[in-house]
């Protein structure tokens, strides 16, 4: 009898050992579960006007700071035209009711640096019935900058005219002014702010509005050429197809009201 309770002890005491030894597996297991799980920072914004840490460290550059028009200027110009003004936290140009012709002193104006490779991403607004635009790879050798530089369309597509001329959509906000239509066209409404992206490098264009790419293409090739002598531009400059490698970034005086603000860029390699 003692023998056979000693072997049931034995039994017993084993039985107990393998219990704890799963409880010890299993304490360890969540401790290690818990120790996996990490809590993620949440990205900081970036201020209006400004850069965030993220954007510094990638190489980001601030082209308006919000309160000032430094390293703008007037097209062909050596100051900053009277017809664009600093309002609240926007560069804003004043619209005249003069279409195209502008102010007395107006027009359009750039940066006064040339890119090559980059993305250029800015925020706008256009007024109601109002037309500007955003060019790119522009020069300085026409009385315009849009004899030289393509564009893209920053419009009022319920109530401007251009957004019914030209084919297919291809003058509504987005589009490479008319050549491609933004699709899907995806623009807000007068007085909300739409963002854009425009990214060029080695020939390929984009253009993103609104967080979708609306538009791509590819300067000097066969589909280019074909593109652009069917169009209205070799009227303007015969050698508009040839567009210059590097150039400036420019913003339109269409006569009309029209805001851009958190004009940044990132210069590709």
């Amino acid at each position: 009898m003692r023998t056979k309770n000693l072997f049931l002890l034995s039994i017993l005491c084993l039985a107990i050992s393998i219990m704890s030894c799963k409880d010890t597996k299993k304490s360890n297991a969540t401790v290690v579960e818990d120790v996996v799980v990490e809590e993620t920072m949440p990205e900081v914004e970036a201020p209006m006007n400004g850069l965030s840490e993220a954007e510094k460290a990638d190489g980001w550059a601030l082209l308006f700071d919000g309160t000032t028009p430094t390293g703008w200027r007037g097209y062909k110009k050596d100051h900053f035209p009277a017809g664009w003004q600093i309002v609240d936290g926007a560069i804003q140009c004043v619209g005249s009711g003069r279409g195209e012709a502008g102010s007395m002193d107006g027009g359009d104006i750039i940066y006064d640096k040339k890119f090559q490779n980059f993305t250029l991403s800015l925020e706008w607004k256009i007024s109601e019935g109002g037309n500007s635009g955003i060019f790119y790879l522009g020069t300085e050798e026409f009385d315009v900058v849009y004899k030289s530089a393509p564009e893209m369309q920053v419009l009022d597509n319920e109530n401007h005219p251009d957004a019914k001329l030209g084919i297919d959509g291809n003058r509504q906000a987005g589009s490479l002014y008319d050549l491609i239509p933004a699709k899907p066209q995806n623009a807000k409404p007068v007085g909300e702010w739409n963002k854009v992206e425009i990214t060029v490098y080695k020939g390929t264009v984009i253009h993103n509005q609104n967080g979708v790419n609306v538009v791509e293409y590819h300067l000097w090739t066969s589909e280019w050429n074909e593109m652009v002598a069917n169009s209205k531009f070799p009227s303007l400059n015969p050698n508009w197809a040839e567009v210059a490698s590097k150039g400036y970034i420019a913003l339109q005086d269409h006569g009309d009201d029209v805001w851009y603000r958190n004009i940044k860029i990132k210069e590709l390699k």
